[in-house]
């Protein structure tokens, strides 16, 4: 299986992933125009669909992909768009996916309301069929998703942020829905308590490495995650590993004025300086190699399960996941 390909690692779920699509765009449709037009322009942004992806091999890596396994699907990836939406707003983005935002084609309230609507559907869907227990877990990371973004706001506005409260708001912020997604993946498929925690925790290591990967690109020179721009990170204040490393390993004094360089609103040259000396002080390779470390721990939580095609295409999307080069 070549991990460089997601068509590939999804080969063993391609038509479960067909039916998902179809289910999806049902799933978004409103009798009002406005809502309905807007949810189609959303669908036209397509991305690559790792959370129901995940959603579907962790139920096939237990039995087989059911009804419960879609509507955990739908429910995750309404979810993750509504956030989306919501943060394009906050970001004050004008483009998603090579597409204007929602929010640069009909303003923020249309946005902020689209966003809610998502949210509600999804809601929707797991009470009208009963499934409590999911939404236990998606309510939980809805809290922890919020926690870890208003923490890294906090963090950014003093330029203090250090190892430990940078795993702290990656884990919530990014990795605590993946995870979701193949618990509830998982319990679609009648895992046991301790399947169930494997498969959970497979997906919270899955989701950090993730995030240093993504926070490696930012500083690296060929390379753009979904139209961000080099030092895209810098620019918006927001220090991640490669800076947390190389900021520890200079004087107090260097470590300053490196911040001075940051509050510096994103000027090019101060930019261009503070990921050069991210290089120089090797904080690339520094979480290249954390990021290898999550990798393997996420596969390690695999050695529970059966070996079958869904387990393989779990192995190899860790291995997709931190080689990727956008």
């Amino acid at each position: 299986m070549n991990p460089s390909k997601l068509s590939e690692i999804s080969r063993p779920i391609a038509a479960e992933l067909d039916a998902f699509q179809d289910l999806f765009k049902k799933s978004m449709r409103s009798k009002t125009p406005l809502v309905d037009l807007v949810a189609r322009y959303v669908l036209k942004q397509k991305g690559k669909k790792i959370r129901p992806l995940l959603v579907m091999l962790a139920a096939k890596t237990q039995s087989e992909v059911n009804e419960r396994s879609y509507r955990g699907a739908i429910l995750v990836e309404l979810l993750h768009t509504a956030t989306l939406v919501h943060d394009d707003v906050v970001d004050n983005a004008d483009q998603r996916r090579g597409f204007p935002s929602i929010n640069a084609v009909w303003k923020n309230k249309v946005a902020v309301l689209m966003g809610d609507y998502l949210l509600s559907k999804g809601l929707m869907i797991a009470v009208k069929n009963k499934d409590f227990d999911f939404l236990e877990v998606m309510t939980d990371t809805v809290r922890r998703m919020s926690e870890g973004e208003l923490l890294q706001i906090q963090k950014t506005r003093k330029l203090d942020i250090d190892e430990e409260t940078y795993y702290k708001v990656i884990s919530d912020k990014t990795a605590s829905l993946l995870e979701t997604c193949c618990e509830i993946g998982a319990m679609s498929a009648g895992a046991s308590q301790e399947e169930r925690i494997a498969m959970k925790k497979f997906g919270e290591y899955l989701g950090i490495s993730f995030q240093i990967r993504d926070d490696i690109l930012d500083y690296e020179g060929t390379a753009k995650v979904f139209g961000k721009p080099i030092g895209g990170d810098i620019k918006e204040k927001k220090i991640t590993l490669p800076l947390i490393y190389a900021l520890r390993t200079v004087s107090k004094s260097q470590a300053s004025d490196i911040r001075k360089l940051i509050k510096k609103e994103g000027k090019k040259d101060s930019v261009r300086k503070v990921i050069d000396f991210v290089h120089e002080q090797r904080g690339i390779e520094y979480a290249e190699v954390q990021a290898e470390i999550f990798a393997e721990k996420a596969k390690d939580c695999l050695k529970i399960f059966q070996d079958t095609t869904a387990k393989a295409s779990l192995t190899a999307l860790v291995n997709f996941v931190v080689q990727r080069k956008n």
